[in-house]
């Protein structure tokens, strides 16, 4: 386990900025969310610059610039396949929260694409969906990029954090033990944040107009 972290955390600066940017650019523009969220690649890029190998600043800029762009391309998808995107195979198993989503953003409109940034399914197709309703490129673009700034900076800012406990920890009781907790503890958390939002918050989402 500590030779795993230990190689991510030495991977090349360029190799992890490319990496970090295109998983979490490929979370909304390729769906690959419902697999890998992005959170967890934002948390690695502030892990790693927190060890040195990478600007944090940086590393902020493009997290935020892969989940802007990300969305967008996502939105596109939406507004020029439309209703076929919704028949994808991994969206039919998911009906019942792609009808909250919808619905969501049929009430909220643009806020609900800043919202679905921080709720993990919301994430990955509230931009296709954004873009079947026709909303403005502009509207969205607006709310699109606040929730990626906030969603990116805050996430690095957490690896960073994380980051510089592993290395105190490292010294007191080994690299071994420390990337055990690392991964455990950054794990963890990132579960608990989706289970959170989709089991809780999601469902009351519908019941907000009701009489």
């Amino acid at each position: 386990m500590g030779t795993l972290m230990d190689g991510i955390l030495n991977m090349s600066p360029l190799l992890a900025y490319v990496l970090v940017f295109l998983l979490v650019f490929a979370e909304d523009a390729l769906f690959i969310g419902f697999i890998i969220p992005g959170e967890t690649a934002a948390v690695l890029g502030g892990v790693i610059a927190s060890q040195g190998h990478a600007y944090l600043w940086l590393m902020i800029v493009l997290v935020i610039t892969a989940a802007i762009t990300g969305d967008s391309v996502g939105y596109e998808i939406g507004k020029h396949f439309g209703p076929k995107i919704l028949s994808i195979r991994i969206l039919r198993k998911k009906q019942d929260s792609l009808n909250r989503a919808q619905e969501f953003l049929r009430r909220r409109g643009g806020s609900a694409v800043f919202l679905g940034r921080f709720v993990a399914f919301f994430r990955a197709v509230m931009p296709a969906l954004a873009g079947i309703s026709r909303m403005p490129y502009r509207r969205f673009l607006v709310f699109n990029a606040a929730g990626g700034l906030v969603w990116g900076t805050a996430f690095v800012v957490l690896g960073f954090l994380a980051g510089n406990s592993y290395e105190t920890v490292a010294k007191t009781v080994g690299r071994d033990t420390a990337a055990i907790i690392l991964i455990i503890a950054v794990s963890a958390w990132i579960i608990w944040r989706i289970k959170k939002h989709h089991q809780a918050r999601t469902p009351e989402e519908p019941k907000a107009d009701a009489p």
